[in-house]
């Protein structure tokens, strides 16, 4: 598979990530088959949260790749931690700290290579968090950091007490949710499109270094379902199915190569366990999508340029 630079980190992953929220939905068999599967297509980057499963995402995960030392050196292991069920969210060294340490017990490993804060918390204090980074740094048991959800003066304001460089932020991105980009199109411009949400933080990610990695890349609204195949798409799945035809490959690759083409080289995170999909996914990085067909893809999704 094609790899991407991860921010500043220095490391080179995978064009794709492969996302583990939902593999506490398989048995036993499948989940080692679905993850044999993507380690076969190179898709050797893994996702994951404390949250997930309460934890059973990561213990699963680490009984179907069977993790040893050989194992380990193979793939590339992203954790999140910072929302606690029934509380909220918290960033506090003592939650950063005990979270990555049960990551570690359940994922069977001495490290992670990459932790994400995730969801902001509104009582963080980034001092707390500089300390826990670097303990966490110099123990050797996180050897990179970044955020999920921030917009650009949030990842200041943390930037400013961290010695390690935020290398990536985990945000919602799909054909149909795009703003990030539309917002870009439309500025100066008087109608929603033009409304910034998020303190332009695509570019503000483009500027600094920091990879992207979009999250949900083939749902529409917050989690309310997929616009592949989907009624409400009808002139959007029209023109994935033409251009799928054209390239030779699925709607999924497709989709999925609409974001590749972005030129911010972005890590979209998958979250399917049909192990077909991932391979589709995979096949993305394979494809370029040309100017026209992106722009025609995105008007199709009912978006507009000014």
């Amino acid at each position: 598979m094609r790899t991407i630079p991860l921010g500043k980190s220095g490391m080179q992953v995978p064009a794709i990530a492969v996302g583990c929220m939902r593999i506490n939905g398989l048995d036993k068999s499948e989940a080692e088959h679905f993850v044999q599967s993507a380690l076969e297509e190179g898709a050797v980057f893994f996702d994951h949260a404390d949250i997930y499963g309460r934890g059973t995402c990561e213990e699963i995960f680490a009984e179907a790749v069977h993790m040893g030392d050989a194992v380990r050196e193979k793939i590339i292991l992203q954790s999140k931690c910072g929302i606690r069920p029934g509380v909220a969210f918290d960033f506090s060294k003592e939650h950063i700290l005990s979270s990555v340490e049960g990551s570690l017990r359940r994922l069977k490993t001495d490290y992670l290579d990459v932790l994400l804060l995730h969801r902001p918390d509104a009582l963080v204090e980034p001092e707390e968090v500089a300390e826990a980074f670097d303990l966490l740094h110099s123990s050797g048991k996180v050897r990179h950091f970044g955020v999920s959800n921030q917009n650009p003066m949030q990842m200041q304001l943390l930037q400013k007490h961290l010695r390690q460089p935020i290398v990536a932020n985990q945000l919602q991105l799909s054909i149909t949710n795009a703003n990030m980009i539309s917002q870009g199109l439309h500025v100066n411009m008087l109608d929603d499109a033009a409304v910034n949400r998020d303190g332009s933080v695509l570019d503000f990610c483009r500027l600094n270094d920091i990879s992207i990695q979009p999250w949900s890349p083939f749902q529409y609204g917050f989690f309310e379902g997929v616009f592949l195949g989907s009624d409400k798409f009808p002139e959007l799945n029209a023109k994935i199915d033409e251009l799928a035809e054209k390239h030779g490959v699925p709607g999924t690759t497709i989709a999925m190569a609409w974001l590749l083409r972005h030129p911010a080289k972005m890590q979209p995170v998958t979250g399917t366990m049909n192990v077909q999909r991932l391979k589709d996914c995979a096949k993305a990085t394979e494809v370029r999508l040309s100017r026209e067909e992106w722009y025609e893809i995105y008007l199709a999704a009912g978006n507009v340029l000014p």
